[in-house]
């Protein structure tokens, strides 16, 4: 089985300090990317997270504070991190709450304009847990009949993702081999922000998922309440959430102003 592709797909996956999308860093980033003809390029990088990595996450993915201690910075490596997946859609495992959605905010941090746009996500995880219903190392063992090494290595979980994700095709004919079908089977919900704080509706307007004003159309909540746009841009939410909000606001003053 071959991925059907119109453009480039990475597949990527992330080791973190932690797991607040906001607040957490990356301290290993590897990509795989597989091109419309078939070819791949990969590449890993460590990551100086410029915080402290905790004991027990340590514990988990192996990599030390000393390890990564004289490694670049995200910001340092931002650059070269997007020119290799500007052009793609994007792929991973459990990547549409965890991966793609800390990776935007390592962007922004870093003044990269990233979003998703003109791009698809398309989540192995959700397809095997609508299929299957396991993780990683089991669909690994399941649909490819072989042992995850290294399990939390970033270069060893990438291309396990990418091979599940071809065996996938090839046991279910009910999944199309077509990244725009693939990203809408793999995602849980309509979220407008990664993290879900803002939800498209049935009349596909854009609601808030959370607190006080959670069922609400976020153009009627901000008309209403401008103080509530100031107050989630001054709070701990992820700054992509906050990007997509002012966007929001912004489109709807231009559509009045027009």
């Amino acid at each position: 089985m071959q991925l059907k592709l119109t453009r480039p797909i990475c597949f990527f996956d992330l080791e973190t300090t932690g797991v607040n999308v906001a607040k957490d860093r990356v301290v290993e980033i590897a990509i795989l990317k597989i091109h419309p003809n078939g070819n791949k390029e990969s590449k890993t990088w460590l990551v100086n997270p410029e915080m402290v990595i905790p004991d027990e996450v340590i514990a988990v993915h192996g990599i030390s504070n000393e390890k990564v201690a004289n490694e670049p910075t995200f910001k340092e490596l931002s650059k070269e991190i997007y020119n290799m997946i500007k052009d793609s859609d994007l792929g991973g495992f459990n990547s549409d709450r965890f991966d793609i959605p800390l990776l935007a905010e390592e962007m922004l941090r870093a003044e990269i304009d990233f979003d998703m746009k003109n791009r698809v996500a398309v989540d192995v995880q959700t397809i095997f847990h609508k299929m299957e219903k396991r993780t990683l190392g089991a669909a690994y063992k399941f649909y490819c009949d072989k042992d995850l090494i290294d399990a939390h290595s970033a270069a060893a979980d990438t291309n396990a993702t990418y091979e599940v994700l071809l065996a996938q095709l090839d046991r279910y004919p009910e999944l199309e081999n077509n990244m725009k079908m693939l990203a809408e089977f793999s995602s849980h919900k309509r979220t407008v922000d990664f993290a879900g704080f803002i939800i498209l509706d049935d009349e596909e307007e854009e609601v808030f998922s959370f607190g006080k004003h959670k069922g609400k159309k976020v153009h009627d909540v901000l008309t209403k309440e401008p103080g509530y746009f100031s107050w989630i841009l001054n709070a701990d939410f992820p700054l992509y959430t906050k990007k997509i909000l002012t966007q929001i606001k912004l489109s709807k003053l231009n559509n009045k102003l027009g």
